[in-house]
């Protein structure tokens, strides 16, 4: 049931993280960070929980928490800037 949930807040964060950037501002730059917080702390149990997969797992992990701080700084900078 964590990875279920795991997946789909990951996949809701992608997309949050992207309306975010298109139209930003402080409560939902806070509702992004709280959505890629709980994404990794899932992660993070599950990993340790069973670290059969460690590898892909944290490639997987690396590439979405990228993305997601990428998109999430960028949003920062259009909200200051507008």
């Amino acid at each position: 049931m964590l990875l279920l949930t795991h997946v789909v807040v990951a996949i809701i964060s992608i997309i949050f993280t992207t309306v975010v950037y298109v139209k930003p501002s402080e409560n939902k730059l806070r509702v992004s960070f709280a959505l890629a917080a709980f994404t990794l702390i899932s992660g993070t149990y599950m990993i340790l929980k069973s670290p059969a997969h460690l590898v892909q797992s944290c490639i997987t992990g690396i590439i979405y928490i990228g993305v997601v701080t990428l998109f999430i700084l960028l949003a920062k900078r259009k909200l200051a800037i507008s």
